[in-house]
């Protein structure tokens, strides 16, 4: 007698017993923490998915993009995209989960690392993989105070925030319309 082809939440499950862990094997320089990149989780995960006959089908749903200047004047494109990916199993049933992902980049490429964000987040989440990490309630801090405004310098008036511009600008539109 053959064996039932298993459920998608059969074969997520084998899955999830051979990806035991991803080790953050790459480092960021200019921030100073260890990760584990998108090629890193498919290098681990993409096996076992095969090997269990899932597939995971990507379906993009949303993007938000906002323009901005570094401190040292690049233009940068930050974009959040919200993806959808449908795993299917072996007898052709599946599961939708949805997650977020978030990148910039001075070039052509923020969505799609935004993109490669997201799949390595629902990867690494749905999976249950562990970071490997302190427990971030092994520390706290306190709140304090809200900090003092901001005092400008003397002779130098402080510059208003983007906040305070858009406000003078409505402003300036509803008085001239009345």
């Amino acid at each position: 007698m053959t064996e039932p082809t298993p459920t998608v939440f059969a074969a997520w499950s084998a899955v999830m017993n051979d990806v035991q862990s991803i080790e953050k094997g790459e480092f960021n320089k200019a921030q100073g923490f260890r990760f584990r990149g998108i090629d890193a989780v498919m290098d681990v995960v993409g096996p076992a998915l095969r090997k269990h006959g899932v597939i995971v089908v990507p379906n993009g749903c949303d993007v938000q993009s906002e323009t901005y200047a570094t401190a040292k004047g690049t233009t940068m494109r930050n974009v959040t995209v919200t993806m959808n990916y449908a795993v299917y199993g072996p007898a052709g049933d599946s599961f939708v989960g949805v997650v977020f992902g978030e990148s910039a980049d001075a070039g052509d490429k923020a969505v799609t690392k935004a993109q490669s964000v997201a799949l390595r987040t629902f990867l690494l989440q749905s999976l249950m993989v562990p970071t490997g990490d302190v427990d971030p309630d092994a520390s706290t801090h306190e709140r304090s105070a809200a900090p003092p405004p901001r005092q400008s310098k003397p002779n130098k008036p402080a510059k208003p925030s983007f906040a305070d511009e858009a406000r003078n600008e409505l402003l300036e539109l509803c008085n001239s319309n009345g």
